[in-house]
């Protein structure tokens, strides 16, 4: 039997040598074919195109609502879709927008915020600049920068070479509640003067100074038993130390130290210069009912 004995004459097998398997034959044609994904197949004339990345420092409206915990994210389309939010002052309606965490958004008129809430209590040592602003040197965001991932700000300020207590958070609430012109919350500080305060100047200070024709109101002041009479204790609802030293500039007296001892129910126990705490939530529940 010759080699083609039972082709049946339908032409030869390809490949050479006496075996009748059939051998693969890469001619052209014949090469096997890789396989694509069907979506990088494009035809003729196409251009290619580019998968847009998503920013990460935007996040979709109706994700941002929910998570500040206003409702649910199905909910939190029905509002957008209603005109319930808006962002930097812009009713928005649109389904997918985007906004970035540092916008300024509102559902029913209230600011939210995503993140989770924080409150943070340091106790600032000198040296330290109460800003949230690069390029000041030492600042208080250096001293709780690792606090919490959260972005918080401190209420108020403390002068560079004042010290205390200075609470920070992002909640707008609490926030609201030490700005409140109204209402606020007081704050207690020991102060140190360059001489004995008269007592007809501490008279002056408990019934209110005008000072550029805007009266400025203590809550208290008092000297401080056991010290000189150039150790004050004065209690006021202002969120800053700048209306502190206009008073005594106001009266003569140059101030040595200011020390934030107290917060409302807040103080510096078992909080070391320069360390800071998160409150606990019997602190908080307090914070919030003043």
């Amino acid at each position: 039997m010759n080699r083609h004995q039972g082709s049946k004459g339908k032409g030869k097998t390809s490949g050479r040598g006496t075996d009748n398997t059939r051998s693969k034959s890469y001619a052209r044609g014949n090469a096997p074919l890789k396989n694509k994904p069907v979506s990088t197949v494009k035809p003729p004339g196409t251009t290619k195109t580019t998968t847009k990345k998503s920013n990460p420092d935007e996040i979709r409206l109706n994700k941002y609502v929910a998570n500040s915990g206003a409702c649910s994210r199905r909910e939190a389309d029905t509002h957008i879709a209603t005109g319930l939010v808006s962002v930097n002052g812009k009713v928005i309606t649109e389904m997918g927008y985007k906004v970035k965490l540092g916008d300024e958004v509102r559902y029913d008129g209230a600011r939210i915020n995503p993140e989770k809430k924080a409150y943070v209590l340091l106790n600032k040592p000198k040296g330290f600049a109460t800003t949230t602003s690069e390029g000041k040197g030492r600042t208080v965001m250096d001293l709780v920068a690792n606090a919490t991932t959260s972005r918080i700000k401190p209420i108020g300020r403390l002068g560079r070479n004042s010290k205390g207590l200075l609470l920070f958070t992002n909640d707008d609430v609490i926030v609201d509640k030490f700005t409140n012109s109204k209402n606020g919350i007081a704050r207690l500080f020991h102060i140190e003067l360059d001489k004995n305060l008269k007592l007809e100047d501490l008279k002056k200070i408990q019934a209110g100074i005008k000072i550029e024709g805007k009266l400025v109101a203590v809550q208290e002041v008092s000297y401080i038993d056991g010290a000189s009479k150039n150790e004050i204790g004065l209690k006021i609802k202002n969120t800053g130390n700048t209306i502190i030293r206009s008073i005594f500039d106001y009266l003569k007296y140059e101030i040595v130290s200011i020390d934030c001892v107290a917060i409302g129910h807040l103080t510096k126990k078992d909080i070391p210069r320069g360390h800071w705490k998160h409150l606990t939530e019997q602190e908080l529940n307090t914070l919030k009912m003043l």
